[in-house]
């Protein structure tokens, strides 16, 4: 039993040193986001968790008494560092979904409520009826297992479901991936958990699996960042570069393919008068201008910073009507943000697009196209000292 508690806690505090070298780095981070946070949040919990299962292995190794006490310690502390677990990885996946109004007081204890209502119901059990959890021999029965697993399971399902129907949303195949990854994170972590608790008791599975899923979604993190514009949180070049490198991101069946370029006028006009500080708010509202009009589309498109005040869509409608709808609707979006809040200069942008036709055309050729046509929309607008118009 003596080797039973060393490989077990010892494989338990090794993984304990890699969640930890992973908080250190997110915790030195110049500009922590959101979705970073509530990501060291459910490393914190996995720490608690791995350090509580250490608890755990010393009891069943007899190193610690297997008194009544130790026992209802150890697995009070394991169901709740469990259900944190769950907990704070539903508010890292509300995060990075960017789901809306999740930091209201009233939305944030609704999802804070289970996990309350679990521990405090799991304290009075133990405290008026302890004996239909433990047995005389200090044995945990099967009642206790209802508290370990209930909560947690909750919490996975809302991630699953909530995840499945923003992949079903989505079209775009590289985020598609994102949300499935993400909401079915819990349930591989339930499996190597499940393996464990049934095949291999004394082999600390459940918390290798952590472990490596955890890596991979740093890794993947990592990536991101690398792959988003720092700014505005677009894609950048790089990710367009490896968009465009995928054949069937570029044409699709059954519907048309168009490069679209914005431009904002007058931007070295609003750095310039205005500061660099409101030309990257001005960057910020665009940005989010064609991020939230193309949530309420569903053909398939691509969005990206191309450089400076540049822009890139690469989008699938079914026909150059939609199209022109749809960027009259970005470009009265823009318009509204800017009358809201009330800009001391006016914010509007030049777009040219071009469609890719068969073979031999190249994305990159239409590109070009679509940008000497967004030159062209922004000389006729000061030729006709127009603030904006539909195209």
């Amino acid at each position: 039993m003596i080797d039973f508690f060393v490989n077990y806690a010892g494989s338990n505090i090794v993984c304990v040193i890699i969640f930890f070298i992973l908080l250190t780095h997110n915790l030195l981070s110049i500009d922590r986001q959101e979705k970073q946070i509530k990501y060291d949040y459910t490393l914190i919990a996995f720490i608690l968790y791995f350090l509580s299962d250490c608890y755990w292995a010393a009891l069943e190794a007899g190193l610690i008494p297997l008194t009544r006490f130790h026992v209802v310690l150890s697995t009070l502390l394991i169901c709740i560092f469990m259900t944190l677990i769950t907990y704070t990885w539903l508010n890292y996946v509300m995060a990075v979904e960017q789901t809306p109004h999740r930091n209201r007081p009233i939305n944030q204890f609704t999802v804070l409520f289970p996990f309350l209502a679990s521990l405090i119901a799991l304290v009075l059990h133990y405290i008026i009826s302890p004996n239909s959890l433990i047995d005389e021999n200090n044995v945990l029965l099967p009642t206790y297992n209802y508290y370990l697993v209930v909560v947690p399971y909750i919490y996975i399902a809302f991630v699953l479901v909530y995840t499945i129907r923003k992949a079903r949303r989505e079209e775009n195949p590289i985020e598609k991936r994102r949300h499935l990854i993400i909401g079915f994170f819990p349930l591989m972590v339930i499996a190597g958990g499940l393996v464990e608790m049934l095949l291999f008791p004394h082999l600390p599975i459940f918390c290798f699996c952590s472990t490596i899923l955890m890596l991979i979604f740093f890794i993947q993190s990592m990536d991101r960042l690398i792959s988003l514009d720092p700014l505005t949180g677009l894609n950048n070049r790089g990710q367009l570069i490896r968009y465009i490198s995928v054949p069937s991101n570029v044409r699709k069946e059954n519907v048309l393919t168009y490069v679209v370029m914005f431009d904002i006028n007058d931007f070295k006009m609003i750095n310039d008068e205005y500061s660099h500080a409101e030309g990257d708010k001005a960057l910020i509202i665009v940005a989010n201008a064609l991020k939230n009009v193309s949530s309420n589309h569903r053909f398939p498109l691509f969005l990206g910073r191309y450089g400076g005040d540049e822009f890139i869509m690469i989008i699938h409608p079914k026909n150059e009507k939609e199209l022109v709808a749809f960027l009259n609707e970005i470009r009265k979006k823009i318009d509204d943000e800017c009358h809201r809040q009330k800009l001391p200069y006016i914010l509007t942008v030049g777009i040219g697009y071009d469609q890719l036709s068969d073979d031999p055309d190249t994305i990159h050729k239409c590109l070009l196209r679509a940008d000497k046509k967004l030159y062209l929309d922004k000389d006729y607008m000061k030729a006709h000292n127009q603030s904006s118009h539909s195209i």
